[in-house]
């Protein structure tokens, strides 16, 4: 059965959605089959993988409100071992619509399972907020991965979150847990950034802090506009680099967690 980690951070613009392409990328491409669902209404996602959102006949929207059955939205990406459940704006409307469904946060969870067999790994590219479809996110996951800019209000946020977390095993997804917060958009010559980077190494244990920090990248923002994950745009930059590495990190722990 396959695990399925959410990509969540309730801030936007740190690198989420360039985390969730491009670690679903590496893992399909170290021979993983992998699903990206897209759960941002702003679709960066599908169109960050060249799906082209004009075509689409059904979409994450009609998924979570229980239309279609997921197999029915899956597209097959240009890459070998990838697809995808596309999203476009129409899913900011299914966050109204969830309210008046009876256990409107289980929604996702019910759809993923019929399908968690089919893949290794289903990655959550996560809106940023947490509000209800994000705790559906949170529901239907073993794990969860952080991209975190290392900015003012980074902890605040970051506690936050985890007290959300916490709320969630509580409320009946007891096996959820951090698989780990991964530092992206990094640039070490600010003092600030690497102060923020010390506080959060303090106040977390070491296994559940990636390695792999993520560099501001030309190749990493010029990407997306192309339709390509940077590490197939360019394989040889800086940015690729650190995601082939972070995507080692996470087999290294999903091989830990078959043990």
């Amino acid at each position: 059965m396959g695990v399925i980690i959410s990509i969540v951070n309730q801030k936007g613009g740190v690198g989420k959605t360039t985390t969730a392409v491009n670690i679903s990328a590496g893992l399909a491409l170290a021979g993983k089959r992998v699903l990206l669902f897209d759960l941002d209404p702003q679709g960066n996602a599908t169109s960050g993988l060249g799906i082209s959102k004009k075509t689409l006949k059904s979409t994450a929207y009609n998924v979570i409100l229980g239309e279609i059955r997921p197999i029915d939205a899956i597209i097959k990406t240009r890459y070998k071992n990838l697809d995808i459940i596309p999203s476009t704006n129409t899913l900011a409307e299914a966050e109204v619509k969830l309210v008046n469904i009876e256990n409107k946060s289980l929604q996702l969870k019910k759809s993923l399972i019929t399908i968690k067999d089919e893949y290794d790994v289903i990655i959550i590219d996560c809106l940023p907020s947490l509000g209800v479809l994000a705790i559906n996110a949170l529901v239907a996951s073993d794990k969860i991965i952080v991209p975190m800019q290392c900015e003012h209000y980074s902890l605040e946020g970051l506690a936050q979150l985890l007290a959300t977390v916490k709320r969630i095993k509580k409320a009946g997804n007891k096996n959820l847990s951090m698989m780990g917060i991964v530092f992206t958009m990094l640039d070490k010559r600010l003092l600030a950034s690497n102060e923020i980077m010390r506080d959060i190494k303090k106040n977390f244990p070491s296994d559940v802090i990636f390695k792999t920090e993520i560099p501001r990248n030309v190749r990493i923002s010029e990407s997306p506009s192309h339709g390509e994950p940077v590490i197939f745009y360019d394989k040889n930059s800086k940015g690729s680099e650190a995601y082939i590495k972070l995507t080692k990190e996470i087999l290294k722990k999903l091989k830990q967690m078959e043990v």
